[in-house]
């Protein structure tokens, strides 16, 4: 059929009295509509609701285009309704917008023309230190203990709220971004003017921003810079995406839960290869799962290198609606949208997908995954084995009186593993079952419970198992991301001692997403990812080498050994438990109550258009790239390599977010300026201080420069002078001798979270380009939007095949006239000797806008111009 000229149908109809319409895709364009995958199907809506005339009819032709070969070259604009962040990716997003306003002050402008244009909600999570814990008023300190340290970042997210339009911030206890969106903002189906309805669509400034896919809504992670475009008014283009369908059959085992299906998961589409496609899942193993279940698995996304993992409503999708309170009427019109719209899921059907990949839930068993990555899966009982093969030899002088494989943290942690009320219930139930055994942790394990929502006390409170997970050392320290994202705290000194004496090598033991080296605490480079109430029979054994499949989690004090069976809760006991504690009142209650918070409503903060910045915070700073005079670094030049690094460096190698070691030098510079070295917080809270961000940049024990491997932490190698010196010192040399400087990195560069400053530490270090084997995409897109251009190195071209040394020169052919996406960019290595090596390199630019950040000079140049360009200034 001519889908462009096609007539838009709608239909029309009542529920309670109450008129609605909404498309009628399914009529308008017959059966090639239920050929597209689901999230095709959303797409399409958006365009047709945002866009118009010929670009709206070339999009649509472009998405059923891609039935031909399930890809395709295109790009369409997507235009979500909201934008997500949370306190430290909306600190500096927030940080840039009152830099704007102070360069369109400067510029003769009304500053209090800039504002977002769509709803920005903020919830403040990623704060919260685990400083307290096994003590019944560790949620309490925790949390006055945040509020004290961040007092000054939050009076300015205060100021923000007041001064800037459509920014509302959830405060510290109302707990974890994407479960507050799940269980508060999510609407599922919005109602516009005169009853139109239309799908709740968005985009989060965090990778884990599919979680929202769980329950039929289409939303992912972008950077803050990209979010930043949006908020504006700009959409956001993407290529029509490649799409997996995950093919589900049968049902998960008894005992088997969501976390094991979500590592599963990880597992299988890493080893196909998935990079920014969406995935889908479908079949008739969709509908056993609840929605939560589905929760846990879509929020893993970028840990199976997805840009979305989507299932789609259902009938689980409305149960979970009423379980969290949400209005019967609101939950008949998302019914009744979704059966309209032909976007509910049908077990028996089969669109066209990319490729598809088959997994069966009966197969699916517990498992763990680490130490190091969260797609390297083993079954539970074979963590000695994999440890093993580390072969860490104590040093022989030191006495050990720990295991050589202690268990020093265990958590309970992370939305992906806290929102589901079910994993949570199984925790508790497992915790009651040691209790009654009379098992304690052992002293060296540091443990905690950091649920996503404020409601999960009032629910495992009614279900009695608060008492329980107390008594075996998890009492709520607070709701926030915590050890997830690497605020865990101190390690306890017992094992602190012990590490630094050579006699252990610590383990962490955690529910989160990831277990990169150093992400869940600096001084850990081990990490096992696992369900909730595995975590708690790994704290309870303290022994990261025990075979919890075969050995006694512990023996008692008469010595009669407890197995894991014995502890594991059945099905029956967890369904009867969550009858018993949830109450659907308690998830609206409960958020209302935390963001009632006084201490927080009792934080003063300025009431200006313009934020009066304090020349000497060492927390908030007016950053030098949100000027009217940013220009692209887009040209043909000659560049020294400021470093050159390996395979799968993360943000968090480029960006620390963990605790500020006191003997950094990034300590040595907040220290001189009035800091105490010994209560530094942790790096994501300086995110508004650019000085502090510039020198944390690559700042990880765990990141070798290739260039100088046997630098200390944080350093490089200076061509000129041939010193080495910190990372930051080397840039500035290089930009007062006038020189330009490239970075160089293996496959898979940027994974992880979704931080902009990952991006903007680089620009403020210099560099023009990234020449990558690999990019993970919001971290190219964040490179885009600060004017860094990535680029592809060809197929078979490593950092270890260049070799490039300290001396060598790169220089790159990439004029602003010719840049477009995927274009060949000419590369040439200009060697110390005298050889030159020539390749093409690939533009990793994937639109149009990509092309016009670039020549713009990034977002915030951008974002600028678009606001001077209607004023009558000179």
């Amino acid at each position: 059929m001519e889908y462009t000229n096609a007539r838009l149908r709608h239909a029309r109809f009542t529920l309670d009295g109450a008129a609605y319409t909404c498309p009628d895709l399914p009529a308008t364009f017959g059966a090639d509509y239920f050929r597209l995958p689901v999230v095709l199907r959303l797409l399409l809506e958006n365009v047709l609701r945002n866009v118009q005339g010929d670009e709206r009819d070339a999009a649509v032709a472009a998405l059923f285009g891609w039935l031909a070969h399930g890809t395709s070259d295109a790009e369409i604009a997507f235009q979500p309704g909201r934008v997500l962040m949370h306190d430290t990716t909306s600190t500096p997003a927030l940080v840039d917008i009152a830099a704007m306003r102070d360069a369109l002050a400067e510029a003769g402008m009304d500053p209090a023309v800039l504002n977002p244009v769509l709803p920005v909600d903020v919830s403040v999570d990623h704060s919260l230190a685990v400083e307290a814990y096994a003590r019944p008023d560790a949620a309490t300190r925790n949390l006055d203990l945040e509020l004290r340290r961040n007092a000054e970042r939050y009076r300015f997210l205060r100021w923000a709220s007041k001064a800037l339009s459509n920014v509302r911030i959830h405060p510290p206890g109302t707990g974890i971004m994407h479960t507050i969106n799940l269980e508060q903002l999510a609407t599922v189906v919005c109602q516009g003017d005169g009853g139109a309805l239309y799908p709740d669509m968005m985009i989060g400034t965090d990778s884990h921003t599919p979680m929202i896919n769980g329950i039929g809504m289409l939303g992912w992670g972008v950077g803050g810079l990209e979010a930043q475009t949006v908020m504006f008014g700009m959409p956001t283009l993407l290529r029509i995406p490649d799409v997996i369908g995950v093919r589900l059959t049968g049902a998960l085992a008894a005992g088997v839960t969501a976390t094991d299906l979500a590592l599963t998961v990880t597992q299988r589409l890493r080893a196909i290869g998935v990079s920014g496609e969406f995935v889908e899942f479908f079949g008739p193993g969709v509908g056993t799962l609840s929605a939560g279940s589905r929760c846990v698995v879509a929020n893993m996304a970028p840990e199976y290198g997805a840009t979305t993992g989507y299932f789609p409503i259902d009938g689980e999708t409305l149960a979970y609606l009423r379980q969290t309170g949400r209005a019967q009427a609101d939950i008949a019109r998302i019914a009744a949208y979704a059966e309209r719209t032909g976007i509910a899921l049908d077990p028996d059907a089969a669109p066209r997908y990319t490729r598809v990949v088959e997994i069966a839930l009966d197969r699916v068993q517990m498992h763990v995954a680490g130490p190091k990555r969260p797609q390297d899966l083993h079954p539970y009982g074979q963590t000695r084995a994999i440890l093993a093969a580390l072969d860490f030899t104590p040093a022989p002088a030191a006495r050990r009186d720990l295991p050589r494989y202690p268990v020093a943290l265990a958590a309970i942690t992370s939305c992906t593993n806290t929102t589901d009320p079910r994993l949570l219930m199984a925790a508790g139930l497992l915790a009651r079952k040691a209790r009654q055994a009379g098992l304690r942790v052992p002293s060296w394990v540091k443990t905690s419970l950091g649920p996503g929502s404020p409601a999960a006390a009032d629910y495992l409170a009614r279900a009695g198992l608060l008492e329980d997970l107390a008594a075996v050392g998890f009492d709520i320290v607070g709701y926030g991301c915590t050890t997830c994202i690497g605020n865990s705290g101190p390690l306890p000194d017992r094992v602190r001692d012990a590490m630094q004496a050579g006699a252990v090598h610590p383990v962490a033991a955690l529910s989160g997403n990831r277990n990169f080296t150093g992400r869940i605490h600096p001084d850990l480079d081990l990490g096992f990812l696992m369900s909730p109430p595995l975590v708690i029979a790994f704290a309870l054994a303290g022994d990261a080498e025990r075979d919890l499949s075969q050995e006694p989690v512990q023996v008692t004090a008469d010595g009669r050994p407890v197995h894991l069976r014995d502890l594991w809760p059945d099905d029956a006991d967890i369904d009867a438990a969550l009858a018993r504690g949830l109450r659907p009142a308690d998830f609206r209650a409960a958020f209302k109550i935390a963001s009632a918070n006084p201490a927080w409503q009792a934080l003063q903060s300025p009431d200006t258009p313009r934020f009066p910045w304090d020349p000497a915070s060492t927390a908030l700073r007016r950053p030098p790239f949100a000027s009217t005079s940013a220009g692209s670094q887009l040209g043909r030049y000659t560049a020294h390599t400021l470093l050159v690094l390996g395979d799968d460096v993360t943000t968090d190698h480029l960006s620390p977010a963990s605790a500020i070691p006191p003997d950094s030098l990034i300590a040595d510079f907040l220290v001189a300026r009035g800091d105490d070295r010994h209560d530094l917080n942790v790096f994501a809270s300086r995110r508004g201080n650019w000085e502090v961000m510039m020198r944390a940049a690559f700042y990880s024990k765990s990141l070798t420069n290739l260039l100088c491997p046997d630098a200390p932490v944080g350093h490089t190698r200076h061509a000129g002078s041939g010193r080495v010196e910190p990372i930051w010192e080397a840039a500035e040399h290089y930009r007062r001798e006038q020189q330009s400087v490239v970075l160089l990195a293996g496959a898979r560069f940027g994974t992880g979270s979704s931080r902009d400053w990952a991006a903007k530490g680089q620009r403020l270090l210099g560099i023009r380009a990234v020449l990558a084997v690999s990019f993970e995409r919001i971290h190219r897109s964040n490179l885009i939007g600060m004017g860094i251009l990535p680029l592809r190195l060809p197929e078979g071209v490593t950092p270890a095949t260049l070799c490039v040394q300290s001396g060598d020169r790169i220089e790159i052919d990439a004029p602003a006239d010719t840049l477009a996406p995927r274009i060949a960019v000419p590369v040439r290595i200009l060697r110390a000797d005298g050889r030159v090596d020539a390749l093409h390199a690939t533009a990793a630019v994937e639109t149009r806008l990509d092309v016009r950040l670039l020549r713009m000079g990034g977002v915030i140049p951008a974002i600028l111009a678009d606001t001077l360009r209607p004023s009558s200034l000179p």
